[in-house]
């Protein structure tokens, strides 16, 4: 891209410290354009007026009162425009028919081009017209060339102000439209950003609770029934500690991989630590059962085709429902997993014959762990039931179903 002509960087700079300034104090700048047109009104009111008046004969005082008519009234320019412009059109039919032909009358172009930028177009055309009658009563009472040659030029000259306003006008809009633009881009961005920031702290919370509440429970089951068999069989007890040890760690793990995630200074970490997938489902199961939770599974079919999103999904939705049966189906409860590939999909059915205790909640009925299964689902257009089951048998049922990925070949 080139740079600007050095001129046109000092002409850009010039103007925009001047409308800085104008937007800092605009009765200060509008008193300083007044009195620069307002001086050179009155100098020439002085006598340079008569060098090309047809009538040199107009008194004094009201030459001194048109030349203040004609450039007083720009000091209200910018908030009455209109009104100014009679004010000016008035003194300016004064002087068309006294013949003093003041050059003051010039100053009307001003407020036209303040016109064209701030008001409508119908509204600009009126003020157009206005501006002509003292040019046709001039034209008419003092005949000096053709007609065309008396108002056309000027004519021109009113047209080529207005035009400007108009470019000037839409110069601004633009502009404006583009800052409006910009920041409702920005707005857009920041929005974005933070429902980006509020999936990941969702993603995140859901992932915590799966490993942590799942694991803690496994660890509560294996305690309790640690602390009941230390008493008539301490190899029990001790294989107990011991499978404590082995979940503590593997939570320890996955709450490492997870927390690498964040970590801006170890991407790779998070990306050499697996997620958990339908392959470990088995280890789970198994986990559960050391635990105290009799557990029977099925399988029909391989999980090969299932992509890894979707192994993810049924190794949680699974977890939970057997976190579940662990917090909240009693010391009698039974739990069944059987999951199904077919050619439409996965399908996993997990029940148990739970009763509950009297300070238990459904599961998960209004915590995190309902609403993460329906999350994940959501993700894969798949559904998910989960509710209890008539009696008999009674228990918790979840029922969850994962179409094939069209997109994997």
């Amino acid at each position: 891209m080139t740079e600007p002509h050095p001129l046109t960087q000092l002409l850009q700079r010039l103007t925009q410290r001047v409308r800085a300034f104008d937007r800092r104090r605009p009765l200060v700048w509008d008193l300083l354009v007044t009195a620069f047109f307002m001086a050179a009104a009155l100098v020439d009111a002085t006598g340079g007026w008569r060098n090309i008046a047809p009538n040199t004969e107009v008194p004094g005082w009201l030459i001194f009162l048109m030349s203040v008519g004609l450039s007083l009234p720009v000091l209200w320019r910018r908030r009455h425009p209109m009104a100014v412009l009679a004010v000016m059109v008035a003194t300016g039919l004064v002087n068309s028919w006294t013949g003093a032909m003041l050059q003051a009358s010039l100053i009307q172009m001003l407020v036209l081009f303040s016109i064209a930028m701030r008001l409508p177009l119908k509204t600009l055309g009126w003020a157009g017209l206005m501006m002509v009658a003292p040019l046709v009563i001039g034209t008419v009472r003092y005949p000096e060339d053709s007609w065309d040659q008396q108002i056309i030029p000027n004519v021109w000259a009113y047209a080529l102000v207005a035009l400007l306003g108009i470019a000037v006008r839409s110069r601004q809009d633009y502009t404006e439209a583009l800052v409006e633009r910009a920041h409702r881009l920005e707005v857009e961005r920041d929005q974005q950003a933070q429902l980006a920031a509020a999936a990941e702290r969702t993603r995140i919370a859901r992932e915590m609770h799966d490993i942590i509440g799942h694991n803690l429970s496994v660890i509560t089951g294996l305690a309790d029934g640690g602390s009941y068999a230390a008493a008539k069989s301490p190899e029990r007890a001790s294989q107990a500690l011991e499978a404590i040890g082995t979940t503590s760690r593997q939570a320890l793990a996955e709450l490492r991989r997870l927390l690498d995630v964040l970590r801006d200074d170890a991407p790779a970490a998070a990306e050499l630590s697996p997620q958990p997938a339908l392959t470990d489902l088995n280890q789970l199961i198994d986990g559960v059962r050391a635990a105290g939770l009799p557990v029977r599974s099925t399988v029909h079919g391989r999980p090969d085709s299932v992509p890894a999103g979707r192994q993810l999904t049924v190794y949680r939705v699974v977890q939970e429902a057997l976190t579940n049966t662990l917090k909240h189906g009693g010391p009698d409860a039974t739990a069944t997993v059987d999951v199904a590939y077919g050619d439409d999909g996965v399908t996993v059915e997990v029940t148990d014959t739970g009763v509950g205790g009297p300070q238990s909640s459904p599961p998960s009925a209004k915590g995190r762990g309902l609403t993460g299964m329906h999350e994940r689902t959501t993700m894969y257009d798949g559904t998910l039931e989960a509710g209890p089951r008539p009696h008999p048998p009674g228990g918790w049922r979840v029922h969850l179903h994962l179409p094939k990925d069209n997109e994997t070949p």
